[in-house]
């Protein structure tokens, strides 16, 4: 980006300093067309990069596909695969949920992660995480720490107490 923009100034000078221009107005409208496209180039840039984490991925050990989805500026995760199945072969409920009229349902569907905000830098803040294992929601972090590879941290109070575990991009 600062390359860019440096790359504009050197492009500007050297337009002023030309003798060939008639006036100082051709510079200025240049100046400005190129200011547009350097906003709408960076502003696409972040985009793409806020959009990094969206997609479907795998928990930590495959045992679970979460599809990360945005709504409005919010990031959210709803289970849409579970490995584990009971005996029967029915499937897992949510049986550690602490609301009771909720342990009736099925893991898969449960929306896991909740209201993250993308912070910069392939980081998204300020949300939740339900753990359907012991039935407790945490702070959580995410971080894109590679194109397949995102870090998610569940934490109590503040993030140095607690757990990261790293979940990988479905192909």
């Amino acid at each position: 980006m600062l390359f860019i923009a440096v790359h504009v100034f050197t492009v500007y000078v050297s337009i002023c300093s030309t003798p060939f221009i008639p006036n100082k107005m051709t510079a200025r409208t240049f100046l400005f067309a190129a200011f547009v496209i350097f906003l709408t180039v960076s502003r696409s840039i972040a985009q793409t990069e806020a959009d990094g984490a969206l997609g479907t991925w795998y928990s930590e050990g495959k045992e679970s596909k979460i599809e990360i989805h945005k709504k409005g500026d919010r990031y959210f995760g709803k289970t849409v695969w579970v490995h584990r199945k009971n005996a029967d072969g029915s499937p897992v409920l949510d049986t550690n949920n602490p609301d009771a009229k909720l342990r009736g349902r099925p893991v898969t569907g449960i929306v896991l992660l909740r209201e993250f905000k993308y912070a910069g830098e392939n980081v998204w803040e300020d949300g939740k995480i339900y753990d359907p294992k012991n039935g407790k929601t945490y702070s959580c972090k995410m971080t894109l720490a590679g194109k397949n590879r995102l870090d998610v941290r569940g934490y109590i109070g503040i993030s140095l107490m607690g757990r990261t575990t790293t979940w990988t991009r479905v192909e």
